[in-house]
């Protein structure tokens, strides 16, 4: 999704993707349409610029390695113990309390702080 900075002369500036391929009947019709806004100083007054790209720009060219699958079930193992966790009635108030304490120095947000629980845990159990 496109972000876009709008003022009294309408669109100033718009970055993100305005436009994406429509997947149908398995395969895609359209392409990418994506604006880039530069904020980073520099003499050159084009800040703006749009770049079209073929439906198949981002599709994968090679199998998933072993490595990357394996990331791939860490990662999953990890997030369906994250929302289990969430929901456990006998963990929230200490997941709750444990989270308020360390929240100033350590993870911001709920999500990240029982997620680098959950991960500290699953190395555990897989690596000894």
């Amino acid at each position: 999704m496109a972000i876009m900075k709008v003022g009294p002369a309408g669109i100033e500036t718009i970055s993100g993707a305005m436009k994406r391929p429509k997947k149908q009947n398995g395969h895609n019709h359209g392409n990418y349409l994506v604006a880039v806004h530069r904020i980073a100083e520099s003499e050159n007054p084009n800040c703006q610029r749009i770049y079209s790209f073929d439906a198949d720009r981002y599709k994968r060219t090679t199998a998933l390695t072993a490595k990357e699958q394996a990331q791939r079930e860490k990662f999953g193992a990890i997030c369906t113990a994250v929302t289990a966790r969430r929901k456990d009635l006998s963990k929230i108030a200490a997941d709750t309390e444990a989270f308020l304490a360390q929240r100033e120095t350590g993870k911001k947000t709920m999500r990240a702080y029982l997620f680098s629980l959950e991960k500290q845990a699953y190395e555990e159990a897989h690596n000894g």
